[in-house]
């Protein structure tokens, strides 16, 4: 079945595009202190705003930073913000996806008025709610970002398990009187995966895209430490000199997010059965 999803996959070549920019940003990511040509927090007043060069491949910033290296560790800040807050969104959305979806009634009531009250939040607008009560720190932006995006999980979760539960395979281990945590979790959920896979990967590109958009407020990462959104308020700072410290930033969100939505989308399309040749 791997190999066969896996042969789909390659198939396509957008989704080959995807995957080798997320691979290319894990090895970056991965090795960010062998890669980057100078310490990310390294000041050097005598460069300050220094234009591309062959020493600064993408030039420096007001403090003589280089671009390059800030951008290469700021790779690690949002990519953990991304898994780490998908990580979270995804529990919480297959939890109460699956309890609602299996269970019905009562609970599904309950758990569904309760996604529809949260999507009447514009949820960048909720993050900010949040995050103005909290000290900005990576580990506050991943929770929150969390535990205010698994809406959308638990509704293809509970979607998934609303024609899963009547399946003949169900049936037959409720019959030889299997526990509903035992059916939930051994029988119903591995054959719901393919949307939850999907869902996650096109939600590493959505952490990414607030991530950045919270350190670019300068609600997120807070500098010294790297990261592609409070990069990008320095080039606004200086964009009519330094054209550079918004450009390269703003690639390096762009691709980003891309190559996610790429391998994300390649992904559902080799797991629907309705594409497939």
């Amino acid at each position: 079945m791997y190999a066969d999803f896996l042969r789909r996959l390659a198939r396509d070549k957008l989704a080959m595009v995807g995957l080798c920019v997320v691979a290319v940003l894990f090895f970056v990511a991965m090795f960010a202190d062998f890669l980057a040509p100078y310490p990310p927090d390294r000041i050097d007043v005598e460069k300050i705003l220094v234009e591309p060069s062959r020493d600064h491949l993408m030039g420096t910033d007001p403090l003589g930073r280089d671009v390059l290296s800030r951008i290469i560790h700021g790779s690690g800040v949002s990519l953990s913000v991304g898994f780490v807050a998908v990580g979270i969104s995804t529990f919480i959305g297959v939890i109460l996806g699956a309890a609602s979806g299996y269970y019905g009634g009562l609970a599904d009531r309950i758990i569904m008025r309760f996604v529809d009250i949260m999507l009447c939040f514009p949820t960048f607008f909720l993050i900010l709610a949040v995050i103005a009560f909290l000290q900005p720190s990576i580990w506050n932006i991943m929770i929150v970002i969390g535990i205010t995006s698994w809406m959308g999980v638990t509704r293809l979760v509970r979607a998934e398990f609303l024609s899963l539960r009547e399946r003949d395979f169900v049936r037959a281990a409720v019959s030889q009187g299997a526990s509903d945590l035992r059916i939930i979790f051994l029988h119903v959920l591995p054959n719901a995966m393919a949307p939850i896979l999907v869902a996650a990967t096109l939600g590493v590109a959505s952490a990414v895209l607030v991530e950045s958009s919270l350190s670019f407020l300068g609600l997120g990462v807070q500098p010294p430490d790297p990261s592609w959104g409070n990069m990008l308020t320095e080039g606004k700072d200086n964009i009519e000199i330094a054209w550079w410290l918004s450009l390269f930033p703003g690639l390096a969100i762009f691709i980003t997010v891309m190559g996610y939505n790429l391998l994300g989308e390649g992904i559902r399309d080799t797991l629907d059965p309705r594409l497939r040749r």
